[in-house]
């Protein structure tokens, strides 16, 4: 084993990890929104509204994100719209995490009992008001541990937008192998970095957890 070969290489690994941290931070912002309009509208939408919601959920939770990554990049440019290689994961990665966090944010909706919406509305509250203030940060907070796993998938399903050459972290490890020969090293390193960002990333929720919903330090 020899790792002093890819030294020479540490702008690309730095480079690519800062690539695969934006696509995450990005697909994790817009997918939260879209989880929570969709868990909304699946609440008071109207019908066609609600199927269509159920039908996008359905399709990208059923269908390999990879082969939603090269639909957006190959065939979306046959209709007029080419997306660059980072653009075009970015959308297919918010769409994937947006499909499970509606079901998650439907969930949390799901838990808080009716009781604490009539009591809202017994303010004088309307509706988005009972939904923004009373309804909503419960949910939230019932279900962050979903959204810190689901987090973490995201984080590590980064590595399919490799194929489009989008140059995240296994894009990079992909380019460095083909220079070095170096497999099992390249790897080894790349293998790390994604499990240093991901216990990082558990360290950040969980503190998170402490200071916003004052939970308990596990012991």
């Amino acid at each position: 084993m020899n790792f002093q070969q890819l030294w020479r290489y540490q702008d690309q690994l730095v480079e690519g990890t800062l690539i695969t941290l934006a696509l995450t931070l990005i697909a994790a912002c817009a997918g939260l929104a879209i989880g929570v309009l969709g868990a909304a509208l699946l609440r008071s939408g109207s019908r066609p509204v609600r199927l269509a919601i159920r039908s996008y959920i359905e399709i990208i939770r059923n269908t390999p994100s990879l082969i939603q990554i090269f639909l957006i990049f190959f065939v979306l440019p046959s209709f007029g719209l080419k997306l660059p290689a980072f653009e075009a994961a970015a959308v297919a990665l918010s769409l994937y995490f947006g499909a499970y966090a509606i079901e998650i944010v439907r969930a949390g909706l799901e838990s808080i009992p009716p009781s604490q919406i009539e009591a809202g509305q017994c303010l004088g509250l309307t509706r988005w008001q009972v939904f923004r203030h009373v309804v909503l940060p419960p949910a939230l907070r019932n279900v962050y541990p979903a959204f810190t796993s689901q987090f973490t998938l995201l984080l590590l399903g980064t590595s399919l937008a490799s194929q489009v050459a989008a140059g995240e972290l296994f894009h990079a490890g992909s380019f460095i192998e083909s220079r070095t020969y170096r497999s099992f090293e390249v790897y080894a390193v790349i293998c790390a970095i994604y499990f240093a960002m991901v216990m990082a990333f558990k360290a950040v929720f969980a503190v998170i957890g402490v200071l916003a919903f004052r939970w308990p330090v596990r012991r």
